[in-house]
């Protein structure tokens, strides 16, 4: 399917827009040097963030839990696919020590997906949180979480936990779900973000990338399926392939098509936008809550 967008380029090269900044600042180097020192897990650096600098610089940083094997294979995502290894419960006090020794005022927490447990990984979420909470109470947080397949009473943990925001990124339009997140079903995440919110969660949050093969209007409906699960904040940015081995980068966006769609998540109603190439589920994060 042609992308009605005027504001393509196809993928010969990244275009300027997509440059990074070496990061650099004092906040940034204490973190890099903690982070060094005690082989802390963070997804800023195991990911190779673009906004890695930025966000540190604001005391903000991302930690993945259960794991870096996950039981889905995603084509757009450079965590592995395959058998993950035991839980480590005392994780969640690792984690919140983490936290601690980094003096993070703001921490993003994702995992992978581990639908090799019954209870989906659910209960680690939770005592991770409250760990969290307890080591760091002027801590705020937001969960990026799996869909749990689903099922309320695993998501029912995470709401118990009460995290100041809580997140799942729909990543793709309903056209494309099938091929860039083989496991996941579109109506199924919307339930997630409908439901999240239906049991008191304050803020809720999902994401989209840019550049797999949807169209604008495509793009479009699906920030309109999102809204209309009174979702608070959405992000919006631009695939970049992992690898050879994941799905290639179709297009690059333009800067004005992003404030495009920027404009149309105000008139939405959407508390927070964040939209630009270089945008992560977690840019910002410290926003978010407000």
């Amino acid at each position: 399917m042609e992308n009605s967008s005027n504001n393509i380029f196809p993928p010969v090269g990244k275009p300027k827009w997509l440059r990074v900044k070496l990061p650099t600042g004092k906040n940034y180097t204490e973190l890099r040097s903690l982070v060094d020192k005690y082989k802390l897990n963070t997804i800023c650096t195991s990911g190779s963030c673009p906004n890695m600098g930025e966000c540190w610089g604001e005391g903000t940083a991302t930690f993945m839990i259960l794991g870096n094997i996950c039981t889905r294979s995603c084509g757009f995502c450079g965590v592995k696919t395959g058998r993950p290894e035991d839980v480590d419960w005392d994780e969640p006090e690792k984690v919140a020590r983490s936290i601690k020794l980094m003096n993070i005022k703001h921490a993003v927490i994702t995992s992978v997906d581990r639908d090799d447990l019954k209870d989906m990984g659910s209960i680690i979420w939770q005592e991770t949180v409250e760990a969290i909470r307890r080591m760091n109470p002027q801590t705020t947080l937001e969960t990026l979480i799996p869909d749990f397949q689903g099922i309320h009473k695993h998501i029912d943990r995470i709401v118990e936990a009460n995290p100041e925001v809580v997140s799942h990124n729909m990543e793709t339009v309903r056209r494309l779900t099938r091929e860039v997140r083989i496991q996941a079903k579109y109506d199924r995440s919307l339930e997630v973000l409908n439901y999240l919110k239906e049991q008191g969660i304050r803020r809720t949050k999902s994401g989209i990338m840019l550049g797999l093969g949807e169209t604008q209007e495509e793009v479009i409906e699906t920030m309109h399926d999102i809204r209309n699960q009174n979702v608070d904040i959405i992000t919006i940015g631009q695939y970049l392939q992992p690898s050879k081995k994941h799905l290639p980068v179709k297009y690059f966006v333009t800067p004005d098509e992003f404030a495009k769609y920027e404009q149309i998540g105000k008139e939405l109603g959407f508390r927070h936008i964040e939209s630009g190439a270089l945008v992560r589920s977690s840019y910002h994060a410290e926003k978010h809550i407000l």
